[in-house]
């Protein structure tokens, strides 16, 4: 059941991130829903490739793409006054994708009987693999990839998954919870990893 309803979490914000992505690059209908579909499933489709699992396993979550396809139409459809407060709320669902499919992710590598090393890279891309495809899609520089804190939580995650910290549902949500929390934080405080810069010569 945690399984499915934090599935269903990161599917729906992160469908609805890629969208939000597309229409602010002016796609077409046609881009909108591919980047919004790549978001929501690029991740997994990554982790599945590096675990050992087929990627044609994710064909076995119609369920799962039917949402996708409901959030994207619902999102193509909102009324232009309210899709630009986006830049208020974006950040946040990417935040509840990130989290929502980082728990995904390890459970994943968990139930797979993965050692800890293959449950926090689970975690790791299955919560970050879609962001940093949307943002490549959409010719931006990925999040993830820039100073701002953001697989960092990713790795936090599979730690406590891997660790056995948090296994039953009123601790996964808590960690679910936690994770959004702290990613929340680290771009409204603009929390930084160390970067160096080389000086042109």
């Amino acid at each position: 059941m945690t399984w499915d309803v934090l599935s269903m979490i990161g599917t729906i914000a992160f469908a609805v991130s890629g969208a939000i992505v597309a229409m602010e690059e002016e796609y077409d209908i046609f881009g909108v829903y591919i980047l919004g579909i790549v978001t929501a499933f690029g991740g997994g489709a990554i982790r599945n490739l590096l675990i050992g699992v087929p990627v044609s396993a994710l064909w076995d979550q119609g369920i799962f793409f039917q949402i996708a396809l409901l959030s994207i139409t619902a999102v193509f459809l909102f009324p232009s006054n309210l899709l630009k407060h986006w830049q208020k709320w974006g950040n946040l669902f990417d935040a509840i994708g990130l989290s929502a499919f980082a728990i995904q992710g390890a459970i994943y590598a968990v139930n797979m009987d993965r050692p800890l090393s293959a449950v926090i890279v689970a975690a790791v891309l299955t919560g970050i693999g879609g962001g940093i495809i949307r943002d490549l899609l959409a010719g931006r520089k990925p999040i993830v990839l820039r100073a701002e804190i953001y697989a960092l939580w990713a790795i936090l995650t599979g730690l406590f998954i891997g660790l056995k910290i948090a296994t039953n549902p009123l601790e996964l949500y808590t960690l679910f919870i936690l994770v959004t929390v702290l990613r929340v934080l680290s771009y409204t405080y603009d929390w930084k990893l160390p970067i160096r810069k080389l000086e042109a010569n």
